[in-house]
């Protein structure tokens, strides 16, 4: 549970990035391939200033999830990531008045129950990594 923090760090950046994305669209209006070059559009878009910041903010994320993943089992870091719906969904609601409904609500009472029991199944697996400890390779066989 020590990597918890970077974990929640990793979701959070994810979460951002999303909502700095929308942004990004949304002050960019409809987009329309019609009549421009397909390369420039894709330019226009990626490098209209909130969605570079988010697409700045996903590579951060990402740095910090490889961290994680080579401190704590996949099976353990991945479905935290869940929580970034949580709090997307929570976020747009907020600065984007998207809907909330009670299905929805519903949905996230789900993730978190769930991102608490996988929670609850990492207790003593700290601190163990994706790589083989070299003690524990056979003597027969020969790393390449």
């Amino acid at each position: 549970m020590k990597y918890i923090v970077f974990i929640l760090f990793t979701v959070m950046t994810n979460a951002a990035a999303q909502l700095m994305l929308k942004q990004g669209m949304m002050s960019l209006g409809p987009i329309s391939f019609e009549g421009v070059n397909p390369l420039l559009k894709l330019l226009q878009i990626v490098f209209s200033p909130w969605v570079f910041l988010g697409l700045c903010t996903f590579v951060i994320s990402m740095a910090s999830h490889l961290y994680v993943l080579s401190k704590v089992e996949l099976s353990f870091a991945y479905p935290f990531l869940s929580l970034a719906y949580v709090a997307v969904a929570v976020f747009a609601y907020f600065v984007f008045r998207e809907d909330l409904n009670g299905w929805r609500i519903a949905g996230i009472a789900f993730i978190c129950v769930g991102t608490v029991l996988i929670a609850q199944s990492g207790r003593g697996h700290e601190g163990q990594t994706a790589s083989i400890a070299p003690d524990k390779i056979p003597a027969n066989e020969t790393v390449r």
